[in-house]
């Protein structure tokens, strides 16, 4: 049976976070037959499995290449008319998937996406994550660029299809497909939906180390080039 939205989310090693997730997709105002939730596993050692087969439809392993290549392999798996991705760690508006489709009304778009904002109640990360917002809303309607993390990110089936899904780059992956969804169709960025984002990155890595990884790649994936930094399956600590 073909559904409204398939909701794809790559995991490794995080059981601490998936059932949250998870529970707050299952709890969506869209009705749960409208909808279908992936879960592509890289090889987790603990209970990540278990806990996603509690609410997922699918939970598979991962056999493609990087989280761009697991975010693919749940699509190969999925039926949605509309491919929405997100996160482990990520907690989602109960309005998230209807806003999606709402979004979707207009034939001209291809792909929407949305703001993040820090689960941690923390000033700091409020205020950066807040700057990022405004950085992001302006350059998607000068068009410059467009920070379509895969966190927050939906596109429909029939275009991702066409332009052949994620790269496996080893990271940024998520900005480099926007550029290839631009050539064929409008990117709207939605500044109401947003999701909650866990701020472990920052919490590990450091403020300036994050920003500076996101920085580098995205300017690397404009230009055609392979992602500098890969802080793909990172071992965060508890």
């Amino acid at each position: 049976m073909t559904k409204k939205i398939s909701v794809v989310i790559p995991t490794y090693n995080e059981e601490r976070y998936i059932g949250r997730c998870l529970k707050s997709l299952v709890n969506q105002t869209l009705h749960r037959d409208e909808f279908e939730i992936v879960v592509v596993d890289g090889g987790s050692a603990d209970r990540t499995v278990e806990l996603a087969e509690e609410y997922a439809d699918f939970v598979i392993q991962q056999k493609s290449k990087g989280v761009g290549g697991a975010r693919n392999d749940g699509v190969e798996v999925s039926s949605g008319e509309i491919i929405a991705t997100t996160d482990a760690d990520i907690l989602l508006q109960e309005d998230w998937l209807a806003r999606i489709c709402a979004d979707f009304k207009s034939k001209s778009v291809v792909a929407v996406y949305g703001p993040i904002i820090p689960i941690e109640d923390i000033f700091k990360y409020r205020f950066l994550i807040g700057l990022f917002n405004k950085v992001a809303h302006l350059f998607a309607r000068t068009r410059l660029f467009y920070a379509t993390l895969g966190s927050n990110t939906a596109s429909r089936r029939s275009t991702f299809l066409q332009i052949g899904g994620y790269s496996d780059l080893p990271a940024g992956d998520d900005y480099e497909i926007a550029m290839r969804l631009k050539r064929v169709g409008r990117i709207y960025y939605d500044p109401k939906l947003y999701v909650d984002f866990s701020m472990r990155r920052m919490q590990q890595f450091g403020i300036l180390r994050t920003l500076y990884i996101w920085a580098i790649n995205a300017l690397s994936v404009t230009r055609g080039k392979t992602a500098k930094v890969n802080y793909a399956r990172q071992i965060y600590n508890k």
